[in-house]
């Protein structure tokens, strides 16, 4: 099944006024939409939608009507991919760009920044060291051609500090795109990129992997400067987790078979 195939076509009933299930449903290609261009990812952002259209429903009473349900829906999406936009390691510090761009000596090679701006890698690995609220501004202003003032409306901020947070994005994405090649010579010669490597773990750890793509993780495991000690640490989890597993709380069997037949296949 496709990633946006889960996404909810149609809906249940609100329980408060204002919402209509059709009305829902010819939203949700658009925030399909700003999702994925949120996420760069199909899953990660048919999992958002179908998160926004549940929370809608939730909060159904709070839609009075009094603005376009597209901007409401939007809103809770934006909130939503917030929340779930933590800071990781990678993410470049914005006071820490802007110092660079305040000092006169500071400068890029603007060839360079230019041509990877053209490559569709590059460009996700740039906005990837993007704190999101620039990474979102950035892309849904210069990528999806929203205009800053329907941005501001949006994340409820003012006009100002939208236009502020497109100047600071914008800033910051031509300071990664400059230094990405400096980060992947690091990883020159390793098998898989990193996301694809780490993507995978998961399965790798529980031996579910087919012989090939598990061969592919084991080299890049073996060669990668940064994802062993992520590997380390999930090996690490998984074993903490299962020592605290209580024998007396073992799902029963007929247990177990009701939840499998709730959950379905």
């Amino acid at each position: 099944m496709a990633p946006w195939d889960r996404v909810p076509l149609s809906a249940p009933p609100p329980s408060g006024p204002g919402l209509d299930p059709d009305a829902l449903a010819a939203e949700t290609p658009a925030l399909l939409r700003m999702a994925t261009a949120l996420t760069r990812d199909p899953h990660r952002a048919a999992d958002l939608v179908q998160d926004t259209i549940v929370r809608a429903l939730e909060r159904s009473d709070q839609y009075r009507g009094d603005a376009p349900l597209g901007a409401w829906l939007r809103r809770i999406l934006h909130n939503l991919a917030v929340d779930r936009g933590r800071r990781s390691q990678r993410e470049l510090l914005v006071e820490d760009v802007e110092e660079r761009w305040r000092d006169d000596a500071y400068s890029v090679d603007a060839a360079t920044v230019v041509e990877r701006a053209h490559d569709r890698e590059e460009v996700e690995d740039a906005l990837a060291h993007l704190p999101f609220h620039y990474r979102s501004t950035v892309v849904l202003h210069d990528l999806e051609g929203w205009p800053v003032r329907e941005i501001a409306a949006m994340a409820d901020i003012g006009l100002p500090a939208a236009k502020q947070r497109l100047r600071r994005g914008r800033m910051m994405l031509v300071t990664a795109l400059a230094e990405g090649r400096e980060r992947r010579a690091l990883l020159e010669g390793v098998p898989m990129r990193c996301w694809d490597a780490r993507r995978h773990v998961s399965d790798y750890l529980d031996g579910a992997l087919d012989t090939e793509t598990a061969s592919f993780v084991e080299a890049h495991l073996e060669h990668c400067p940064t994802c062993p000690p992520l590997y380390a640490a999930l090996v690490g989890l998984q074993d903490g987790l299962g020592g605290l597993r209580d024998p007396d709380t073992v799902v029963s069997p007929t247990l177990q078979a009701r939840i499998s037949a709730e959950l379905g296949p």
